[in-house]
């Protein structure tokens, strides 16, 4: 069967080791033809501060390297402008903090080939560096995506970082992410929720798993439990962004993040008295039934889309 045509997409902001990790890490895959290649970076800092680091990856690369530089700051701007210069029937993501073995991209070919599927989604497994001891456990765990052990279809979906989209399956195929999740994240995940609503086929590949490195900025609770804030205002805020909005499923939502957060938030607080291990994994469960309950504008966190020095 021949190769379809694969767009392999990085979108970076100021993160030039890991954007040469990431892209290294395409250029080893195995068990593809490069010829049915090519890898896009999207750079959506201001200034073009990745451009001289793809002009050096592009040299070493076995495919075409393409640079997209999008200055408008925001996660979906950063993806629909790599989406409008790709020219793949599917198209891979991959993360700037992720590193994919040699044959990730085939078992996500494979997923897809024998599932017939949309979007195939694969394992990401966190890692931290040895340095990072207190919470280490949870840290790795919140950065890893975990899913059955054997490949199948899904009936739920997972997030753009390790996924491969059919394009004709997209609604639009130059501009599938929304705008309006620029700056706080989960663009992916309307997307894939619109694509489910119209009976679109998800599937999981086990094999296709990367790894992830976080910045070390990001290994703080600080910044995982307002992370997890963000995602439990995802339901709810899909609910809201409906046309017309389903009020009946906002409020069922917010029910539901009232008692995650009153429950899980009282058991966090005793297993911190008590040193337990499973504080973080517990406070996480509270921060993410908070962000069901407060998810409209005043209660929004911008992780995106911040222009240099901001």
């Amino acid at each position: 069967m021949t190769q379809p045509r694969v767009s392999l997409i990085i979108p970076t902001q100021r993160r030039l080791d890991g954007l040469a990790t990431a892209a290294r890490s395409t250029f080893r895959q195995v068990g593809v033809d490069p010829a049915g290649l090519e890898l896009v970076v999207v750079d959506n800092d201001q200034a073009p501060s990745a451009q001289a680091t793809v002009a050096a990856l592009a040299a070493e690369a076995p495919f075409p390297v393409i640079y997209v530089h999008e200055p408008e700051p925001g996660v979906a701007n950063a993806r629909n402008a790599a989406m409008a210069r790709a020219s793949g029937e599917f198209i891979a993501f991959l993360d700037d903090d992720e590193e994919a073995p040699a044959g990730w991209l085939c078992a996500l070919l494979a997923a897809q080939a024998r599932f017939e599927a949309d979007v195939v989604f694969g394992p990401v497994r966190g890692r931290a560096p040895v340095e990072v001891t207190r919470h280490r456990a949870y840290l790795e765990w919140f950065f890893s995506r975990e899913g059955p052990a054997e490949a199948g279809l899904l009936d739920h979906y997972y997030g753009c970082g390790d996924s491969l989209l059919k394009r004709a399956s997209l609604p639009d195929p130059t501009r599938p992410f929304s705008a309006i999740r620029n700056h706080i994240g989960g663009e992916d995940d309307l997307l894939f929720g619109v694509m489910q609503r119209a009976g679109a086929r998800f599937a999981w590949a086990p094999e296709a798993w990367v790894w992830e490195d976080p910045v070390r900025s990001r290994l703080t609770l600080d910044y995982t439990i307002a992370r997890a804030f963000a995602y439990g205002q995802g339901p709810s805020s899909a609910c809201a962004i409906q046309d017309p909005p389903d009020r009946l499923g906002i409020a069922r939502w917010m029910v539901i993040g009232v008692g995650q957060a009153v429950v899980y938030g009282l058991i966090a607080g005793l297993q911190r008295l008590t040193g337990s291990s499973r504080y973080a994994f517990t406070l996480d469960k509270a921060a993410r039934g908070l962000g069901k309950t407060l998810w409209w504008g005043p209660f929004k966190i911008a992780f995106y889309g911040l222009r240099a020095g901001a």
